[in-house]
């Protein structure tokens, strides 16, 4: 029996209504019209509500949502909203020629929806890079006849029988023949110069041991899309940012270990040696086992405790497909909850001399996160997908309650995920 209080959210959540999905350029030349698009595989667009990611000269700018009226035109519309948004950021120092770089995609029974990233990765206009596959506990021979049959010698196959997102990106990693090594799901477009701005930087700074990207929303169709989206997403904002634990950042109490913000793994990429010489991935993290994630947090954290500096590039963008129920909500937020704590215990398991700075910089962080919670208690709660620089973004009660009980449960998860290691077993 679900309690009144859950009824009431879930009843707010069916209400919410799709969203179109559009991206605008603004052209350099003021004669020159504004030219808009849906995201990428939508339809046409038309009267309704919009999210649009604005690029100036190509480079992400911002979103915004606007509503269009019934008979007005979606371009002008969109446009005129779009002109009061700042021009990006500089991106930093000028890149050199990107290196050579091996992109690893993990999968699991879901060949469809590989195609589609597996397309948009060979349409990159990367001047050096190969895609490697990597099919994770396959129980089907679908994404090997894919990868076979639709890509021939253009994208190599890697089978790793063990389940594990980690698992299966060491699998990658250790198939890799690039400098630096890029990761992405099987959920996502890529922008056409996302493995080369996502990759860049590493030509012209040594020190730097990663990067992370862009995440945007590639539909917002059901009200799971739009929720998750509204409460913040992937994306972490338009401003490029360095971490670098030389100089720790202000407003990051608990660096390096707030490895959430850094980025996400469907848009990451590491210098080859560094990320092997830490390691690689914690097998016992990561969705698929029963740690249920994390994984793309213990690297970060790794990296930076080597001294290695990590990037945040915006400009390095991806179009990401997100869940469409609200089972599914449910399980990701648990997950989230789950894959935070089990990364830090698997931080400080295969690293114990960092403890001493987690507990010292334990009090600050909580009284900072006990800022942000009452900032996204007292929000309206209205699904309105946008502001990602924003730290106080709404979130169903249930759903924080689920991610509460899944920080309670990451440490157990992950000590289960060791025991089936060592045991030879997934579960």
């Amino acid at each position: 029996m679900r309690s009144g209080t859950t009824q009431r959210e879930i009843d707010r959540f069916l209400a919410v209504r799709p969203v179109q999905v559009a991206e605008l350029e603004l052209p350099d030349a003021p004669e020159d019209p504004p030219v808009l698009r849906p995201g990428p595989g939508g339809p046409p667009l038309t009267h309704g509500e919009v999210f649009a990611l604005v690029r100036r000269g190509g480079v992400p700018a911002g979103t915004l949502l606007v509503s269009v009226p019934e008979g007005g035109d979606p371009r002008d519309v969109v446009a005129g909203a779009a002109r009061a948004l700042p021009p990006p950021p500089a991106g930093g120092p000028p890149p050199g020629r990107p290196p050579r770089t091996t992109v690893v995609v993990a999968t699991r029974e879901r060949a469809e929806q590989l195609g589609r990233a597996v397309d948009s990765l060979l349409a990159q206009d990367h001047p050096d890079f190969d895609v490697v596959v990597v099919d994770n506990a396959p129980v089907t021979a679908a994404t090997r006849e894919l990868v076979g049959g639709r890509y021939g010698g253009r994208v190599r196959y890697v089978r790793e029988p063990g389940p594990g997102l980690a698992r299966a990106h060491n699998a990658g990693l250790a198939a890799t023949s690039g400098d630096v090594v890029a990761f992405t799901d099987d959920d996502v477009v890529a922008d056409p110069r996302w493995l080369s701005e996502l990759t860049a930087p590493f030509a012209a700074d040594p020190g730097l041991g990663c990067t992370t990207g862009l995440i945007l929303p590639a539909r917002l169709r059901t009200p799971a899309q739009v929720l998750l989206e509204s409460s913040g997403g992937f994306a972490k904002g338009f401003v490029p940012r360095v971490y670098d634990p030389a100089d720790p950042p202000a407003d990051e109490p608990l660096f390096p270990f707030t490895a959430g913000r850094f980025g996400s793994g469907a848009a990451m990429a590491f210098r080859t040696e560094v990320l092997r010489a830490v390691g690689g991935f914690d097998p016992a993290t990561g969705t698929g086992t029963p740690a249920r994630g994390g994984d793309d947090l213990y690297a970060f954290v790794r990296v930076l405790g080597e001294g290695r500096r990590l990037r945040y590039v915006p400009r390095a963008l991806v179009w990401h497909h997100h869940r469409e129920t609200w089972r599914d909500l449910e399980n990701q937020a648990f997950g989230y909850g789950a894959g935070l704590t089990a990364y830090l215990t698997a931080v400080l398991v295969r690293r114990p001399s960092l403890l001493p700075a987690l507990l010292r910089r334990l009090p600050g962080g909580l009284a900072h996160a006990r800022r942000l919670t009452a900032a996204r208690d007292a929000g309206s709660g209205a699904a309105a997908p946008g502001g990602h620089d924003r730290r106080d973004h709404p979130w169903p009660g249930r759903l924080s309650r689920l991610q509460r009980r899944g920080m309670l449960y990451g440490p157990l998860g992950y000590v289960r995920a060791r025991r089936a290691l060592r045991r030879g077993v997934s579960r």
